[in-house]
């Protein structure tokens, strides 16, 4: 009797899923279904899990490297905008803090300063290597030809390398911020020039860093060779390095003045970078920096904050920065990834500094690749 009305309800059309309780998979061969009619985590649940934050990160990566070796000024492309301080035209609103010319930003700033004056015998402490001079009388090329014996180069044909230098000592716990120099020089004889030479300062007597662009010494009639340079480090000793080239035909070298900056340290300090528009709204960001800790260690999302806006910097969102491997030898790297932030076109950063102090806690912003 059940079976006939089964079949009488076929036949009626008054067929329901009552009457197939239990219908097996494998039943099903042909035929599709409606999208409707499948769940989306009946699907989402056989398929694995992608992540492209790694390929975006070292995307990052490159584009900050390749920046630093060209020297490039900030740019974007149509997900990523790069910023390396080349120079300050991808940067505003700069407060208690400074774009150096060695390409960084810090709330340790210097002023240029201005030349030393008088005699400047008691305040140095001079030593040689690898070159000739008149005798042993270093004191000339501080004190000048009015007040002491000129030094001088004694030599002829001498070759000038890395292991050529005249340097320059203040005493113990002593530091000046150097931000040029003016070498005086005279010399009785023509030649093509006096060699290539770099100004350099370490408060090591070890480590040195180059001040300054390489300069040739005055060679053909006598004059003044004057280089300067952006310097917010404190230096014990300075020096004259030499590169390449050679002396010849009896250079002598009368007087040194140093220019000598002030330094300004602001514990607190921010910048932001101009508004960059983007190709379509959006409501998630992320960053990479690059950054220096110049002195201490500077804890992320503490000493060094960064947040994100999409909408022109009215809403800004805090990021939590997670350190990566280093970018180079004394330069570190961290990210964020996906920052929620408040929908938009016009993209921008903002990082603060804190905590700062000459000498024990110094950050340097060297780079900023923006994702979005």
């Amino acid at each position: 009797m059940t079976k006939a009305r089964d079949l009488s309800n076929i036949i009626s059309g008054g067929f329901t899923e009552a009457d197939i309780p239990n219908l097996s998979a494998s039943k099903i061969t042909s035929g599709t279904f409606a999208d409707a009619r499948i769940a989306a985590s009946n699907v989402s649940q056989h398929a694995t899990s992608f992540d492209d934050n790694k390929i975006v990160n070292d995307i990052s990566t490159l584009a900050l490297r390749q920046a630093s070796n060209e020297n490039k000024a900030a740019y974007n492309t149509n997900s990523m905008y790069v910023d390396v301080f080349q120079d300050s035209t991808g940067i505003t609103g700069l407060t208690n803090c400074q774009r150096n010319a060695s390409e960084y930003v810090s709330s340790i700033t210097s002023s240029v300063g201005s030349y030393e004056t008088g005699d400047r015998t008691s305040a140095y402490t001079l030593s040689k290597n690898n070159m000739t001079t008149n005798g042993s009388n270093l004191t000339g090329i501080v004190d000048g030809a009015t007040t002491g014996s000129p030094f001088y180069f004694n030599v002829n044909n001498e070759t000038v390398d890395s292991n050529s230098w005249f340097k320059f000592a203040l005493g113990s716990g002593v530091t000046k911020i150097y931000t040029g120099a003016k070498w005086y020089s005279d010399q009785n004889a023509t030649s093509p020039n006096g060699g290539t030479w770099q100004w350099q300062g370490s408060n090591d007597d070890s480590s040195w860093t180059n001040l300054g662009s390489q300069w040739i010494l005055n060679g053909n009639s006598s004059g003044i060779d004057e280089v300067t340079w952006s310097n917010s480090t404190a230096y014990r000793y300075i020096r004259i390095n030499g590169v390449s080239g050679g002396l010849s035909h009896n250079f002598w070298q009368r007087e040194v003045f140093f220019r000598v900056g002030s330094l300004t340290t602001s514990a607190t300090g921010s910048f932001e970078s101009n508004a960059i528009t983007a190709p379509s709204s959006t409501n998630k960001m992320g960053a990479i920096i690059t950054y220096q800790d110049q002195a201490g260690t500077n804890t992320l999302n503490t000493d060094i904050v960064l947040k994100l806006s999409a909408d022109g910097g009215s809403n800004y969102s805090t990021a939590t920065l997670t350190a990566m491997p280093d970018f180079a030898s004394g330069i570190k790297m961290a990210k964020v990834n996906d920052l929620s932030v408040t929908a938009g076109t016009s993209l921008k950063y903002k990082i603060s500094f804190a905590n700062q102090s000459s000498g024990s806690k110094e950050a340097r912003i060297r780079g900023v690749s923006l994702q979005y």
